[in-house]
């Protein structure tokens, strides 16, 4: 049964209702019995109360909202949880921008803007890795307007109903906008739980790494010295070594000849020293450690911890599908990722353990599944695809014979790798997998002809902007043709990879939702607290953690069936349980 809440109908401000939705009317209108009508503030109680009042059991209930980001997290405060949503806001992005590539016929209610937690724009880069993302991959957001009554929402529900029933894979896109909605109550209840986390320790491994706090607006002591050693090392005093435009400059005058400051410039200008490699190394030494260390105190330093940790929790932020693949981002805190210095810092409580689950290997297991290749799938049903994929490449008489080699060449394959060993081992590659190579070919050329493509389940890349159509389209002189090859290419290996990564974020909302639903139905006290791309964290009582482990198991092996059936892919993972995260294999 979906029930829709929101503003109710010609009310007072802050006044709500709930009214059952019959998604395949016209409009969605409310149907029998009558809306109940209710203070804002209290919408848990009616979400607690209301399918009783019903008649149906509360597992049955979907609440259909304009944004669960905006309105769950009041019901947590109030200790509510609910078993299923559907968030309109966010099924909205999706089919915008399938209606946006002619896939659907989708004809919004009402413009729906994506509530971002705290009012905070995420700043982790919404990109594929490894890849820049230019103008022709933004996609901007619906304008907001004031909150649309339940009954515009009900009537947007059904437009997003019709818009999935006449899809070509109706099934397909349903799975994804009930992945999506699972999502959102999945990262609310991540932050409210937050990441068990000991800011003593945090402290300590910053004073050892640092020295001792500084005070506000200076260097930690051990950063000083070493800004002071770059410095003498460049034979640049005074130099400020957080200046990059003074650093590189006082690189190259030292005869440090590389365009950047980061750091696998900086080394490979050390490696290319030949006798003089070690010599080389030695002079960039000190700035290397100094830009580690910086990182490190700007990153995840004392204000982070003041910021980000409290009450013993990193409560962290995330925008489901913040990232135009659909992956997440955060809302600041680096929650996408926790540095290794910091990780011992994560601990679980007393009688406590962390469950860190990491799936093995998943994007060359998601295109073996959606390519339908043979031999792919079957190195994707063991435990290393790479070792695998040697394996065969061995006895095919390729140059994929040995484990590094099959690695660098899938890699390379999906990311559009198109110099050194990637490039060499693709004809090697095309040879094994002929289903998989045309798949990510075929995805490349639709980008780099401007047209868009779709994950599995029916997320498109967005259309390229006019801009970028007419840049790709001059020829009027050899720089501007250049150009064109330039963005066409960039533009294939953006769709190349967008179809592999996008649909390995659908497994993994699959993959989460499962692992939430067991929880609930044993009634366990293990909660999903992190998550990282292909990494979920755990915490709960350490008398759970059989159970917490076989099901976190079950649900990968679930996701890899709901997307793709009975293909013979598997979804391995890399199980540990612990105290510290630092332990966590």
């Amino acid at each position: 049964m979906f029930i829709v809440l929101g503003p109710a109908p010609d009310a007072g401000p802050g006044t709500w209702c709930a009214v059952p939705a019959d998604p395949d009317a016209p409009a969605g209108l409310p149907q029998a019995p009558a809306p109940v009508t209710f203070p804002r503030e209290a919408a848990a109680d009616v979400v607690r109360a209301l399918p009783e009042r019903l008649g149906v059991a509360a597992g049955a209930v979907r609440w259909v909202l304009a944004s669960t980001a905006e309105e769950y997290p009041r019901w947590l405060a109030s200790g509510i949880r609910v078993d299923a949503v559907r968030d309109l806001s966010l099924g909205q992005r999706i089919l915008l921008r399938a209606a946006a590539a002619g896939a659907v016929e989708y004809r919004p209610a009402v413009e729906l803007a994506v509530h971002e937690p705290d009012g905070v724009a995420p700043v982790e880069a919404a990109t594929t890795p490894g890849l820049e993302q230019t103008a022709m991959f933004e996609l901007a957001a619906p304008a907001a307007q004031a909150a649309p009554d339940v009954r515009v929402l009900a009537a947007e529900f059904a437009a997003q109903q019709r818009a999935v029933a006449a899809s070509a894979h109706p099934a397909r896109l349903r799975l994804l906008l009930a992945a999506e909605s699972q999502g959102a109550l999945v990262a609310a209840e991540m932050h409210r739980s937050g990441l068990p986390w000991r800011a003593d320790l945090h402290d300590a491994r910053l004073t050892e790494r640092l020295g001792p706090r500084p005070a506000e607006g200076e260097r930690p002591a051990r950063l000083q010295a070493l800004a002071e050693r770059v410095a003498a090392d460049l034979d640049s005093p005074g130099l400020n070594p957080d200046s990059q435009k003074d650093l590189l400059r006082a690189l190259q005058t030292a005869g440090v000849t590389v365009d950047s400051t980061r750091q696998h410039e900086l080394q490979a200008w050390a490696a290319r020293g030949g006798a003089e490699a070690a010599a080389r190394t030695a002079r960039i030494a000190a700035l290397l450690e100094y830009k580690a260390l910086y990182r490190l105190w700007t990153a995840n330093g004392w204000h982070w911890l003041d910021t980000w940790v409290r009450d013993g929790r990193f409560h962290a932020a995330y925008l489901v599908g913040g990232v135009v693949t659909g992956r997440w981002a955060a809302h600041g805190g680096g929650a996408m990722q926790v540095p290794a210095v910091v990780r011992d810092a994560v601990r679980a409580d007393p009688g406590h353990l962390l469950t860190v689950a990491d799936a093995s290997q998943v994007e060359p297991r998601i295109l073996a599944a959606m390519a339908q290749d043979a031999a792919l799938a079957a190195a994707g049903s063991t435990p290393d695809l790479y070792r695998e994929v040697a394996e065969q490449g061995r006895s095919a008489g390729t140059a994929l014979d040995d484990r590094s080699r099959a690695k660098v060449a899938l890699l390379g394959a999906m990311y559009g790798a198109t110099t050194g060993d990637s490039a060499a081992l693709l004809p090697h590659l095309r040879r094994l997998y002929p289903a998989a190579l045309a798949l990510l070919e075929q995805a490349a050329a639709a980008g780099e002809a401007g047209r868009p493509v779709a994950t599995w389940l029916g997320r498109f890349s967005p259309l390229p902007e006019p801009r970028w159509l007419e840049a790709v389209a001059d020829r009027s002189t050899r720089q501007a043709e250049s150009r064109a090859g330039t963005m066409r290419r960039s533009a294939g290996r953006f769709t190349r990879n967008f179809v592999v990564q996008g649909t390995a974020a659908e497994w993994a909302l699959c993959w989460m939702g499962g692992i939430r639903r067991r929880l609930r139905a044993a009634g366990a006290r293990t909660e999903l607290v992190f998550f990282v791309h292909d990494e979920v964290v755990l915490h709960g009582p350490a008398e759970e953690a059989e159970a917490v482990a076989a099901a976190v198991r079950e649900a990968a092996a679930e996701a890899g069936r709901l997307l793709f059936g009975d293909a013979p892919v598997d979804f391995p993972l890399t199980v540990s349980q612990t105290e510290s995260y630092a332990d966590a294999k």
